[in-house]
């Protein structure tokens, strides 16, 4: 394993351009791989842990998938293998995507539960309803989940769960409903921008979606699709840690290639604390006062404050004046890392679903670890603010949704090593 090794304290400046969204490629090179006749071109494609893991996932049902120059190339599947390997689907969680798409155009798929990060429970309960929705059986067995069906038909549906839409199961829905006989219409579906991408790409491929953008998506299923080529928007999750870390490091940052309709809830929420945000077309120049203030936030699906964001909200915040509460409303258990920045000279408390953080003049280097992607990343972002050394452990969580995370703090003036973790 490796870890990074951080000397805090200097001023993050300069412009860092924002890769490909990992949350957009993912469903997208899905659709590609097992929804199409013909080659698909994805560009801007960032070279992540859980891209490669993905890729290996769609090589195992029989797609090909080649990389080159921040492109992939890929050759729909040529064989009809229906069940993903569990060695590959157990690494991460988006693998769940490959279901719906394997019963639309095999009648049948396998799969095995996925994993991915120790956040909580993220059931699967709104994809499997949604499937049995379009007239496919499904059936949970020994770790795995069974589908098949002779036809899907369209259906009207909602796939709002306990904790809003999903947008697991909008993609996955989606996706089958594309290859489904007749219209699909899906109420209380996700707005995430990753989603609104997978629309964009299913209709370049031939699918007829309606309402993309909104929480109302309607489907008209076609006979086929075809390859396309299709560039992947910029990751809204990086862009918004490259934000903070700007922020909390009292630097001067250009964010280069996102735009404010991706990111407003934390556009909003840094403004409000003190944060100055000057918009241009092709980015965000981050600069911060003194002193930042406190805010609350509550995490709702989009275009409300993501949970993907809380993480590193939750550093930025440990250094502002005043007290500031932030809720949970979509991952339960996504606290884990309160414990590690509170190792770091933080003062936050948890009750149930709120942290409540008294910010502190000061951080403190500290040997920490990651526990999962944005715990991760929110370890990162506390080390370059801190006095004296961090070492963050545990990183390939990191490497799952950032990259090359280290190169690009470094040209913006930050002093962070990759090293090896002998310990």
């Amino acid at each position: 394993m490796q870890k990074f090794i951080i000397n805090g304290g200097a001023r993050l400046e300069g412009t860092v351009k924002i890769s490909g969204s990992k949350n957009a490629v993912l469903p997208i090179a899905v659709a590609a791989a097992i929804l199409g006749d013909g080659v698909s071109v994805l560009h801007n494609v960032p070279n992540l842990t859980d891209v490669k893991t993905l890729s290996a996932v769609l090589e195992g049902l029989g797609a090909s998938i080649n990389r080159k120059n921040g492109s992939l190339y890929i050759e729909p599947i040529n064989r009809m293998e229906y069940e993903a390997p569990y060695d590959l689907v157990r690494k991460m969680r988006a693998s769940i995507y490959v279901l719906g798409p394997l019963v639309a155009k095999l009648g049948r798929a396998k799969v095995s539960f996925p994993g991915g990060c120790a956040i909580g429970p993220r059931p699967v309960d709104l994809h499997i309803r949604g499937l049995e929705n379009l007239n496919a059986n499904v059936d949970v067995k020994k770790g795995y989940i069974y589908a098949q069906s002779e036809k899907l038909i369209g259906s009207d549906m909602n796939l709002t769960g306990q904790y809003g839409p999903s947008v697991g199961a909008t993609a996955n829905v989606m996706m089958a409903a594309t290859l489904a006989e007749g219209t699909t219409i899906i109420r209380g579906a996700a707005r995430e921008p990753h989603i609104t991408d997978l629309a964009t790409f299913l209709n370049a491929m031939g699918a007829e979606i309606e309402g993309i953008g909104t929480s109302k998506l309607t489907i008209h299923g076609v006979k086929q699709l075809h390859g396309t080529e299709h560039t992947v928007i910029s990751d809204d999750i990086e862009a918004g840690t490259f934000m903070v870390a700007g922020a909390i490091t009292n630097g001067d940052v250009f964010v280069e290639g996102i735009t404010h309709e991706q990111i407003p809830a934390v556009s909003d929420k840094l403004s409000e604390s003190g944060v100055q945000l000057n918009w241009t077309e092709t980015g965000v120049q981050v600069t911060t006062p003194k002193e930042l203030k406190a805010v609350d936030v509550k995490t709702v699906p989009f275009p409300g404050f993501p949970t993907d964001m809380q993480a590193q909200m939750m550093g930025f915040l440990s250094v502002a004046s005043g007290k500031s509460i932030i809720t949970e409303n979509v991952h339960t258990d996504r606290f884990i890392h309160a414990a590690e920045l509170n190792r770091m000279g933080a003062d936050i408390k948890l009750e149930g679903r709120k942290a409540i953080i008294n910010g502190v003049s000061y951080l403190s280097g500290a040997p920490v670890m990651a526990s999962d992607l944005r715990a991760g990343a929110v370890l990162v972002v506390a080390g370059l603010a801190a006095a004296g050394e961090t070492i963050v452990s545990r990183i390939y969580h990191i490497d799952r949704g950032y990259e090359a995370i280290e190169n690009k703090l470094n040209n913006l003036g930050a002093d962070i090593v990759r090293a090896d973790d002998i310990t």
